[in-house]
């Protein structure tokens, strides 16, 4: 019986998390829980799953859900805050952390996990983006397992041999490809763009995803952050890291070798693959997942990203390729550029145009500890709020 905690546990990734664990009560047990704002659902799984701790980020937010565990008779206690956060990612009774929380607020409480050698399943992007080689470096250090929850380098994993921690030019390894849907606006005509919704952006048409990284998906920075994540996941060099575009999501990432061979990973568009495969590896179990139907998807396209329509992936390959701090100030530009957006202060063009302007004002030096970098998050997130602002007045 293994102890699963879950940051971020009302969101898309936390609840196919609850459900794939829900299908083998008798390997796993729910011990802390947490969420940002949703006081509902965070009660209702509270109910459900009796964990042991619950936080939310928002202090007013912990206490009504404090009060409603009272009222139901219910002793999960609760935290907020920061705290509250880093208290569910080190529980001392959960032996497996499943890092889903969207953004930055994401980097420390699974930083804090790391330290302690436990198993992470990493769903949050900004762990790796924002401090890439200080997470892996504590990773080695403390003899934690980073499992891959993105599909993509889930997919990766599972195609790469066993000991490809010797480095991927020993095991033969050429390339990593990590595919990419297009999103919603992939055949959309370029002067159409400028005018998109954040319900349009969100409609993405193969996943089922939070708004946040529905909208990178349509601005291809999330292939981008997944691009400096597999950086640092797989020891890759950025030159040995290709995006394609594979409109059906069926491939979910492939790994080519130098004897000509390429691996693919294949299967329904459904998180509780790789959520399933994670949890139970090196083991395999059920996910709840209809077994894909190759004679229903028919065809299967390919076609290289196009930059000028997804300006976004450029900036995310420039700046793993400058390395240093620049990850740090993409993401952070990326995520005040996508809010605006998506409270109607921003136009979706906007995005990228703003995250290319903040990058072009720091000088991306080496980061040599995770007060720098979060030091170069702050000072990015405040550039991007000047650029955002100037850009709709």
């Amino acid at each position: 019986m293994r102890g699963v905690a879950i940051l971020g546990s009302t969101g898309s990734i936390g609840l196919s998390t609850l459900d794939v664990l829900a299908r083998h009560p008798e390997h796993y047990r729910v011990v802390a829980l947490s969420a940002n704002t949703d006081v509902a659902q965070l009660l209702e799984q509270c109910r459900r799953y009796r964990p042991q701790l619950a936080a939310m980020a928002d202090p007013d937010s912990a206490a009504a859900l404090s009060a409603a565990l009272r009222r139901d008779g219910l002793d999960t206690e609760v935290m907020s805050g920061a705290t509250g956060l880093e208290a569910v990612a080190t529980h001392p009774d959960a032996s497996d952390l499943m890092a889903a929380i969207v953004g930055a607020a994401g980097v420390l409480p699974t930083l804090a996990a790391v330290r302690l050698g436990r198993r992470v399943l990493l769903a949050n992007k900004e762990a790796l983006v924002v401090s890439g080689a200080l997470f892996m470096a504590a990773a080695r250090r403390n003899g934690a397992q980073i499992l891959p929850i993105d599909s993509e380098h889930n997919a990766v994993f599972q195609c790469l041999p066993g000991d490809f921690s010797r480095g991927l030019d020993a095991v033969g390894v050429d390339r990593i490809l990590l595919t990419a849907s297009g999103g919603p606006f992939r055949q959309r005509p370029l002067a159409e763009l400028r005018h998109v919704t954040p319900d349009q952006a969100c409609a993405h048409p193969n996943w089922s995803m939070g708004r946040k990284i529905s909208v990178d998906s349509a601005t291809m920075m999330n292939k981008g952050l997944e691009v400096i994540e597999a950086r640092w996941l797989f020891d890759a060099r950025p030159e040995q890291i290709s995006v394609v575009v594979h409109p059906q999501s069926v491939i979910h990432s492939l790994v080519q070798y130098v004897d000509g061979s390429v691996l693919a990973q294949l299967g329904n568009p459904d998180m509780r693959t790789p959520i399933a495969h994670a949890l139970a590896w090196p083991e395999r179990q059920a996910s709840g997942v209809a077994a894909l139907d190759l004679f229903g998807v028919a065809r299967l396209d390919f076609e290289p990203p196009d930059l000028q329509r997804f300006p976004c992936l450029r900036l995310a390959f420039d700046a793993v390729a400058a390395g240093g701090t620049a990850p740090a100030v993409l993401n952070a530009a990326n995520e005040v550029a996508v809010a605006r957006f998506l409270d109607g202060g921003l136009p979706f063009t906007g995005i990228a145009a703003v995250v290319e302007q903040t990058l072009a004002g720091f000088d991306h030096g080496a980061a040599d500890s995770l007060d720098e970098l979060l030091a170069a998050d702050a000072a990015a997130r405040r550039h991007a709020e000047h650029h955002a602002t100037a850009m709709v007045t």
